[in-house]
């Protein structure tokens, strides 16, 4: 009896790998949340819950919020978090609809949508005069709440953002184009027939997408695959509506429209051999906005959090040390 006891957690993880890989990449998560300290948590508005995790205090120390991006969730975050000073309070927040947070068939997921929801969770913290990081479509979403809400931050990070109209697309970004000259032309009657290579429903196009995000390939077990395919597919028709909402007119060049309203200072990171968003991008950025600091990191694509955690969570304390210095050495602390 003793032996049989002994053996059942080995074999329900065997059977859990086997049969539910994607539940052992979440316990895989909650471990490596729990090893950096960050617990979750969740803040109600209305009938709105947000899910974040989160490590620190605030108001005893600066506060970072990010960003994830297009279908990711919090848990992108871990590899920067785990070389994070444990001196700063840390937010990682799930978006709206992705995740614990919650997800509404009417809600507005457009940019300004979700930059509205975004600056309820951040009154809903009591966060104030914190440094606000995105990657990707969270890289978009940083820039317009740093346009809309300047009060609420010291700076802003923008990683890989999308919402420019740069010089250079990507092959990504042409494709989308081709689709959409189809659409307009009706020569695609059904629109949900239409492959976007970042929605995968099958392990080949996962293994496309995680090759197109980043620069060196990727060659993860087949079972780790097949976990993470089970985790997204049930959201791929969320992940299609909210596509089609931040690939709208409005939110298309969102950033690159509200790029003359940012008055805090910004960083911007960007993987040279990005293939979603062109690394030229950056000069977008850097033309509107000239005392912005802009890093460009070699053999690096879109996925700068997974690729180069230690150089992107580097190149962000820098950054916010040199606000320090450049601010008397202090920084105001969240009320």
């Amino acid at each position: 009896m003793y032996f049989v006891l002994l053996l059942l957690p080995v074999i329900l993880f065997v059977t859990s790998f086997m049969f539910w890989p994607g539940l052992i990449i979440r316990m895989y998560n909650w471990f490596w949340r729990r090893r950096l300290g960050l617990s979750v948590r969740y803040s109600v508005v209305g009938s709105f819950r947000f899910c974040y995790s989160t490590r620190g205090t605030p108001g005893e120390a600066q506060s970072l919020l990010l960003l994830h991006g297009f279908s990711a969730n919090k848990d992108m975050w871990l590899p920067v978090v785990k070389f994070l000073p444990e001196q700063y309070h840390v937010v990682c927040l799930d978006l709206p609809g992705h995740d614990g947070t919650s997800r509404f068939q009417n809600e507005d997921y457009s940019i300004n949508g979700q930059v509205s929801r975004i600056h309820e969770f951040v009154h809903s913290l009591g966060l104030a005069q914190f440094h606000l990081i995105g990657t990707s479509m969270g890289g978009n979403l940083a820039g317009v709440y740093a346009a809309r809400f300047p009060k609420d931050l010291c700076s802003v990070t923008m990683v890989c953002p999308a919402g420019l109209e740069p010089p250079e697309d990507t092959d990504f970004v042409k494709s989308l184009r081709e689709i959409e000259v189809r659409r307009n032309q009706n020569l695609d009657q059904d629109q949900n027939k239409e492959s976007i290579a970042l929605i995968p429903s099958s392990i080949p196009q996962l293994q496309e997408m995680l090759e197109m995000c980043c620069y060196k390939p990727l060659n993860l077990p087949k079972q780790m695959m097949m976990g993470l395919l089970q985790n997204r597919l049930p959201h791929n028709p969320f992940y299609r509506h909210l596509f089609e909402c931040i690939s709208a007119e409005e939110s298309r060049y969102s950033l690159q429209k509200n790029l003359h309203r940012i008055s805090v200072p910004v960083q911007v990171v960007w993987g040279q051999q990005d293939r979603v968003l062109h690394v030229s991008g950056a000069s977008v950025i850097a033309a509107a906005l000239p005392h912005s600091q802009v890093a460009l990191l070699e053999n690096c694509g879109h996925s700068v959090a997974l690729e180069r955690p230690r150089k992107l969570a580097t190149l962000i304390c820098n950054f916010l040390s040199a606000q320090e210095v450049t601010h008397g050495g202090t920084h105001k602390k969240n009320s």
